[in-house]
């Protein structure tokens, strides 16, 4: 049986839909939250063990979306397949026509726990409550907003920034009265300069409740456009509650495209998703990340990849990042 209030009308697949019928075709709007601006410090090559805390080969999760186009054809087998990988964790990007009690079970019989869902920022405020319902139902800690509509499409207004920061405020303060949080999921177009010198990403940071809207830190994102998280770590500590963890091939001609002035922000976007990889086959330092996750106050992080329908298995690329991932971990 299915509910249709929480089908693709209502995550981020309707967002991607929404983008293609105004003629953008991109499938790699990772929900989805980098590393040093220095190129010596992330080179795979010269990796340093660092003192990465315990116990996080037994908490990798995963971000669905990168096995997006099985979870479309094979809702069950292909979440079978991610348990079957060793993933303990996930994070939805959809509900694929499946009620909430129905993914609940699944879970449960598969041993997974999704403690966050990607749920666009207009369906929030279109109906709360069934969202919060679904939560509920699910076990999630979190919903987190995957991307913003508007700056996507180059229509921003100077206020936009600040309207946001207050809506997140009150849409965060209404779920923590139901026992959830709310975080934000973050691209590169963030840390692009406002006429007043600040950042969107700025303005997110001082103008939204501290003890309200955390932030789910995308990795790969805020590399590109290079920030250094371990410094974001440092000057906010405790907001970085979740991360995503994906990795990049040709980190500096990807860098290029994400803080050029040309092009539009989806034009960036997609110049940047062939260089998207499986975590640890790039060039991000994730010892030195990791490392800092008692700073960022994360409470749990998901490998993605958002390009990883176009090569041979999505599932087979998941599972490339859970095994370096792990061995990330024991060699640290």
């Amino acid at each position: 049986m299915t509910d249709d209030r929480f089908d693709a009308s209502s995550d981020r697949r309707t967002f991607l839909k929404s983008l293609a019928a105004s003629g953008v075709a991109f499938a790699a709007l990772g929900c989805a939250s980098g590393n040093t601006a220095s190129a010596g410090q992330t080179s795979s090559v010269s990796r340093a063990a660092s003192a990465v805390p315990a116990g996080f080969a037994d908490r990798i999760g995963v971000q669905l979306y990168s096995v997006r186009d099985r979870m479309e054809k094979d809702f069950t087998g292909t979440l079978e397949g991610v348990a079957k990988i060793g993933f303990k964790e996930v994070e939805f990007a959809g509900y694929y026509n499946h009620s909430p009690q129905d993914v609940k079970s699944l879970l449960d019989r598969l041993g997974l726990r999704a403690p966050s869902s990607h749920i666009g920022l207009d369906q929030l405020q279109k109906d709360l409550a069934a969202q919060v319902t679904a939560a509920k139902v699910i076990g999630h800690e979190y919903i987190t907003v995957p991307a913003l509509m508007q700056p996507l499409m180059g229509k921003v207004t100077p206020d936009y920034w600040g309207t946001t920061a207050k809506e997140f405020n009150r849409l965060a303060s209404a779920l923590k009265n139901e026992g959830i949080g709310f975080a934000y999921h973050n691209h590169s177009f963030e840390f692009e300069k406002l006429p007043d010198g600040r950042t969107a990403y700025d303005v997110l940071l001082a103008e939204t409740d501290p003890a309200l809207v955390k932030f789910e830190l995308d990795l790969l994102w805020a590399t590109v456009a290079g920030q250094d998280p371990v410094a974001m770590f440092q000057r906010n500590p405790g907001r970085y509650v979740m991360w995503h963890v994906k990795d990049v091939k040709g980190l500096n001609e990807a860098r290029t495209i994400a803080t050029s002035t040309d092009g539009s922000t989806i034009q960036k976007l997609q110049g940047i998703a062939p260089h998207l990889a499986a975590v640890g086959t790039g060039e991000i330092d994730f010892n030195r990340i990791f490392a800092a996750a008692g700073t960022s106050g994360m409470r749990h992080f998901f490998v993605e990849n958002d390009s990883a329908p176009t090569t041979a298995s999505s599932l087979s690329d998941i599972e490339t990042s859970y095994r370096n991932l792990r061995k990330t971990f024991a060699a640290a």
